[in-house]
């Protein structure tokens, strides 16, 4: 009976340790793939002249497929298109506060895990007019 006791325990402490696994290698590779989807949007972001960062709405959802695929023509780009459809992608512009040739850029990206749990993750960069950008970043 004692033997049984301790097998039972065995098994079950072993599931928990699987799933808690399982759940922290999905959070992991969803990370991965939001910080991909933020990267580039960033460096199409970066492309842009003051004139069309000006003109970019103060908060819009941008669409991951369009950041990480070229379309749907073949099996790799729907595949990809279906794993960004997981992931919403919202970007906010802001003048930054006394500044009128500096603009704050969000990008944060929201994901359910497959535990049910919501996951974000947000990138900040400041973009001065004639002037260089770069990024941080900051998980939640």
């Amino acid at each position: 009976m004692m033997a049984a006791i301790v097998m039972v325990l065995g098994i079950v402490t072993s599931l928990t340790t699987l799933q808690f696994g399982m759940r922290s290698v999905d959070t992991a590779r969803n990370l991965t793939l939001a910080a991909q989807i933020m990267q580039s949007e960033m460096e199409i972001l970066r492309l842009q002249n003051w004139a069309q960062i000006t003109a970019l709405p103060a908060s819009a959802v941008v669409d991951p497929t369009s950041t990480i695929s070229s379309g749907s023509s073949s099996a790799l780009d729907h595949l990809l298109n279906t794993i960004a459809s997981r992931f919403t992608c919202t970007r906010t512009v802001a003048a930054l506060a006394g500044r009128a040739d500096i603009r704050l850029i969000t990008l944060t990206v929201v994901w359910v895990g497959v535990d049910g749990r919501s996951h974000s993750v947000s990138y900040q960069t400041r973009y001065a007019k004639n002037g260089l950008s770069d990024y941080l970043y900051v998980t939640h």
